[in-house]
């Protein structure tokens, strides 16, 4: 759990993006795509390809809904994403008999193949970024992110964002920044 009484990482007066997570995080996510771009280049999948096929094939989606909602997108982009699949013979969509509002999503045999060999890609493209930690290190570092994940997810459930004060501000113009409007421990 987060000890409230930690002090904040982070103060306005001595922030560089370059030391802060979000950006390291940002560039760690750019690098990896990269790599996972380059090494899926010859099958002809993008990176916003990849996750669908890969879902598909493990089986944790059938529909467009159910693949929207595991590849956390929605349902319009899902189906734009589809339509390009589709177009490259890699799946097909198969209406559902006995529910015709539901259609149901299949990989094409080439897309089985494509597919079967994302997993590779992945682990080889993953690994080379971990390369020189140990196990502990990778194991405290899976938990510390996800411990960064947890606090995300709370943040997301709390009314207000420092940003908020932009939204709520009723003529359009922002009010005054206030230690209250940032939530820093100030406010008290």
């Amino acid at each position: 759990m987060v000890n409230p009484e930690t002090p904040p990482y982070y103060d306005q007066s001595t922030y560089r993006p370059e030391e802060s997570v979000g950006y390291l995080m940002r560039r760690i996510l750019n690098s990896m795509a990269h790599g996972i771009d380059s090494q899926l280049a010859q099958s002809d999948l993008t990176s916003a390809q990849w996750l669908p096929m890969l879902r598909l094939y493990q089986g944790h989606a059938s529909t467009v809904a159910e693949l929207a909602r595991t590849c956390d997108l929605d349902a319009g982009a899902m189906t734009r994403l589809l339509d390009r699949l589709e177009a490259k013979g890699l799946c097909k969509r198969i209406r559902s008999d006995s529910d015709r509002r539901v259609v149901n999503i299949a990989l094409t045999p080439a897309g089985e193949s494509v597919a079967q060999g994302i997993p590779e890609v992945l682990c080889a493209v993953l690994n080379q970024h971990m390369r020189g930690l140990s196990l502990d290190e990778f194991s405290m570092l899976k938990n510390l992110l996800r411990r960064v994940l947890d606090n995300t997810d709370q943040a997301g459930a709390q009314p207000t964002t420092p940003l908020a004060f932009l939204a709520s501000a009723s003529d359009g113009a922002a009010p005054p920044i206030s230690p209250e409007s940032l939530g820093t421990p100030d406010a008290r």
